[in-house]
């Protein structure tokens, strides 16, 4: 970035490889995820941690080229896809190996690099601070968004009931395709009075919101005795008017959380859950892979322009090393 704005802040430059750290493994980048983080990062709206990378990019997919002390597990040559703290917009960079994963059985290199922001994400906000069990119904907005896609297909794998909203007729059809028990049309449909009529007045248990802004009583609305309201993002921004009467009488709980900020340990943690519990559905055939687009990373303005205009079902990649189609 040559400073913050639009995708025109994109450039390709020459700098130096990056050396890991002790318990850091250096990745040989073979394709990176494009995830909404990259373009609020960008425009000035998402500030990096103070030790992270310059460079853009949270999610990577190649081989290890390096190790440092104190790690164990991989060696060089290994391939892995891995959540990083910044810098996977490039040909190498270094994360720590605990972050990293086994490429999934039957996930191509290439769609693999797609997996780990997500999943990261959803399994921490939807499974362990949503605490979300097998019969219970969950709402999930931007069903065909990268999160969305992984939230629904998760909840379903594990017994849960799932209504997605979307914002047209395709994307309602694709949300039900993926495994959604029902989807709604937020631009031609109330989601509070359609949430009310599926579940017969009772409303969901647990709401994964990335939307904020007047969502947010909305989202309230929507949950039945006990429910949770999991914030993960605030397209439309971070405040609203709230009764919090509502939330004492139906004994409700606000929670959320941001990945990038996540203690590292955490993100070890949900590492180690996502390939003993995820990782096996992908080999058995449970989970399907959505990838969108794919573009080389001297495009990554026009990556970062589709993300934005919202056109998009599924994930958006950079072909780093000019290797489409492994």
């Amino acid at each position: 970035m040559t400073g913050t704005g639009g995708p025109d802040v994109l450039h390709v430059v020459e700098l130096p490889v990056p050396a890991p750290r002790e318990g850091e493994v250096l990745i040989e980048v073979a394709f990176a995820g494009v995830n909404r983080p990259d373009c609020l990062q960008r425009a000035g709206s998402y500030a990096p941690p103070p030790d992270a990378s310059p460079i853009l990019g949270l999610e990577v997919a190649g081989r290890i080229a390096a190790v440092a002390d104190g790690v164990a597990r991989w060696r060089v040559g290994d391939e892995v896809c891995a959540l990083v703290p910044g810098g996977g917009y490039a040909a190498y960079c270094t994360t720590p190996a605990a972050w990293c994963l086994p490429i999934p059985e039957r996930v191509s290199l290439r769609d693999a690099s797609g997996l780990p922001e997500t999943h990261f994400t959803v399994w921490n906000n939807v499974f362990d601070r949503g605490h979300l069990r097998a019969g219970e119904w969950m709402l999930v907005h931007g069903g065909t968004s990268g999160i969305g896609i992984t939230a629904i297909q998760l909840a379903k794998a594990f017994g849960a009931r799932v209504i997605a909203t979307a914002g047209s007729a395709d994307k309602v059809a694709f949300c039900r395709a993926i495994g959604a028990d029902h989807a709604i049309d937020y631009r031609t449909q109330d989601f509070v009075a359609e949430v009310a009529t599926l579940t017969g007045k009772r409303g969901v248990d647990l709401v994964l919101d990335m939307v904020g802004g007047d969502y947010l009583p909305r989202n309230l609305r929507c949950l039945a005795l006990e429910g949770r309201l999991v914030l993960i993002a605030f397209l439309q921004g971070g405040k609203a008017e709230i009764d919090f009467r509502h939330v004492m009488m139906r004994r409700l709980t606000i929670t959320g959380s941001t990945l990038r900020a996540s203690p590292p340990q955490r993100k070890a943690e949900l590492a180690r859950s996502l390939e003993s519990e995820v990782w096996p559905l992908y080999a058995n055939g449970t989970l399907r892979i959505v990838t969108h687009a794919v573009f080389p990373l001297d495009r990554a303005r026009e990556a970062h322009a589709l993300m934005e205009s919202s056109a998009h079902i599924g994930k958006i990649l950079l072909d780093v090393a000019g290797a489409s189609g492994q």
